[in-house]
């Protein structure tokens, strides 16, 4: 837990996508910053998830009446005013989603330079961060949700690196290529800097043949892509949620959070 990673060079932001539901997405996000945090890095988690899961999971606050990320995407509020402090962990903040956000993708299509509105506020974040003399940002992960809609799109449009999760199991093979489609898409006419550099591997069962074929054949085809580092199916992982914690504070010594900070240490150093 005491080891230092490197800082990268600049703020590296990964949106963390699969338009697959329920393959670990918001807790793969809200692990593996507090992983980076833990280790000293500044970390932001942006959450545009309707459901706010990832929120929840930091124990930041998340109600209507909470100023949220919708208020930054469509009444143009300041990134700086949304984002809150994660009580577990100095290094961590998080901007909120609240449920006005399911009805964000029909108010984002009426308004300007609907996909890059994220983008800018990220920009304009950085900047006053500057100016106040804070920090710079190492990492940014924004949890998308399980789908291609406006709000994912602005997560592509901000980030320069995607994070799948992968389940180890046979639908989540099906959905990958069309994911890889839709990347392909938005790299084509939206963010040309985009790539997917980060596969993780979660729910593993090592008692089943079916996960190390899935493993293996997802190695084969992203060698360059996939971490060594594989997220076991764990009890402690799907527990902390209901303690408003990560697992990384909730049981640091249980199996997934080891596995969340070695996933989060090969991230650093690549």
């Amino acid at each position: 837990m005491g080891r230092r990673l490197p800082r990268p060079e600049k703020t590296r932001i990964f949106t963390v996508s699969n338009q697959k539901g329920g393959v670990g997405k918001t807790t793969t996000t809200v692990n593996i910053a507090a992983a980076l945090a833990a280790a000293g890095l500044n970390v932001l988690v942006i959450d545009i998830d309707p459901q706010g899961n990832a929120s929840t999971a930091l124990g930041i606050e998340h109600h209507a009446d909470v100023d949220s990320i919708y208020d930054v995407l469509i009444n143009d509020v300041a990134l700086a005013d949304v984002v809150a402090q994660c009580p577990d962990m100095d290094k961590l903040i998080c901007a909120p989603a609240t449920i006005h956000l399911a009805g964000a993708e029909i108010e984002l299509v009426s308004l300007v330079a609907r996909e890059q509105r994220l983008r800018r506020a990220i920009d304009v974040y950085a900047k006053t961060r500057e100016k106040n003399g804070e920090e710079r940002l190492d990492y940014i992960f924004i949890d998308c949700p399980p789908s291609l809609g406006l709000l994912t799109v602005n997560a592509f449009c901000a980030a320069n690196e995607v994070l799948i999760p992968i389940q180890c199991e046979y639908y989540a093979l099906e959905g990958l290529s069309q994911l890889l489609k839709n990347i392909e898409m938005i790299q084509k006419h939206l963010n040309a800097e985009l790539v997917v550099s980060t596969i993780l591997l979660t729910m593993y069962d090592g008692r089943t043949n079916l996960a190390a074929q899935v493993a293996a054949e997802v190695r084969t085809h992203f060698p360059e892509q996939v971490l060594s580092a594989v997220v076991p199916r764990s009890v402690r992982i799907s527990e902390a949620p209901s303690y408003q914690q990560t697992v990384m504070t909730y049981d640091p010594s249980s199996s997934g959070a080891l596995s969340y900070l070695e996933a989060a240490a090969e991230i650093a150093e690549r």
